[in-house]
């Protein structure tokens, strides 16, 4: 269970501050522990100065986000939600920044090239970012690309236990985003997209994952048997073809559209950290140098078919591109 605001305000902000003082103090200590220890693993799994390493980074720079609140906040004024944007800008592209340094991370996206009338109207516009739902990694890059290449202003629904997180609590929260428990129910989630759609302006962008988790071989056969028990069966063929992807679940994206009819609607595949879930499937899996690859396509919002069942026939279509790009790229890898 959660605990609440004030409590998480007076404890566990205060704690990170604490343990990262603490961290770069006895720095050397553990840099010579985890060099020591890492000698006795096979080349592998020499991994620990890595994660010592981007951890004091992680810890040093949630400390300089929540003082930064604690300063946004006492200061206030009109620009006050715009500085929070550009708060979260500085702090995605320095995590981004250690990770290219510690972790060797490159990344490639494929995108088309617009003309010079696509891209005016392309920021004369609010978008609706349909992406699949692969691990933080992949997700904290797409948001960071949203803020710091394409300048836009990410919306999303997060689950609610993400804000153990001091800097996530403190800054989403001040944010147009939502929190949702684990148990809410499905109409909690619904409204919170329309809500966050609906106030939508031209420089923002509503992230969705259709999928509604990561996917495994088990949640695959769950639900492709949760569409055959409701009696689609259109939806449960067309799932039964994808070999990497969750089916979408279309009532988010729908009611995103609907709530937001002006926006254009983007898709966005990508493929390099899928297996990265937890921290033990970081700490066994994580490569020395880290590739991952991302490619999104845009639809005009005069494009996007405007009755349901067409909508979720559209989105299943986009949803098996995708899937054949990710075939794609692992059999290009191997």
């Amino acid at each position: 269970m959660l605990p609440p605001r004030i409590l998480r305000r007076l404890v566990l902000a205060p704690l990170v501050i604490v343990v990262t003082a603490f961290m770069l103090v006895t720095l050397p200590f553990w840099l010579v522990v985890t060099a020591a220890a890492s000698l006795r693993l096979p080349p592998p799994q020499r991994r620990g100065l890595r994660f010592v390493w981007f951890g004091v980074a992680w810890l040093t720079l949630e400390s300089a986000v929540l003082i930064a609140c604690l300063w946004l906040w006492v200061a206030g004024g009109t620009r006050r939600q715009e500085r929070h944007y550009e708060l979260v800008r500085w702090f995605l592209s320095k995590v981004y920044a250690a990770a290219v340094r510690i972790f060797r991370l490159a990344m490639d996206i494929e995108e088309p090239e617009p003309t010079e009338e696509e891209r005016a109207a392309r920021l004369a516009r609010p978008i609706i970012v349909l992406s699949r739902h692969a691990g933080p990694g992949d997700s904290f890059l797409l948001i960071y690309h949203l803020l710091a290449r394409y300048r836009r202003r990410p919306r999303i629904v997060m689950k609610a236990a993400l804000q153990y997180d001091p800097s996530l609590d403190v800054i989403i929260n001040r944010l147009p985003n939502a929190f949702v428990p684990r148990k809410a129910g499905h109409r909690r989630i619904i409204d919170e997209i329309h809500h966050l759609a609906a106030t939508m302006n031209d420089r923002d962008a509503l992230v969705i994952f259709p999928e509604g988790g990561n996917f495994t071989p088990r949640r695959r056969r769950l639900a492709i048997r949760r569409l055959e028990e409701k009696g689609l069966a259109e939806e449960a063929e067309r799932a039964r073809g994808l070999d990497h992807l969750l089916p979408p679940r279309p009532n988010g994206a729908i009611t995103a559209i609907e709530a937001c009819p002006s926006a254009d609607v983007i898709f966005v595949a990508h493929t390099g950290l899928d297996d990265l879930i937890t921290l033990g499937d970081v700490w066994r899996k994580l490569p020395f140098s880290a590739h991952i690859t991302a490619k999104w396509w845009r639809v005009p919002a005069d494009e996007v078919p405007q009755a349901r069942e067409d909508r979720i026939r559209w989105l299943y279509d986009h949803w098996e591109q995708i899937d054949a790009w990710i075939s794609a790229q692992r059999m290009a890898r191997t």
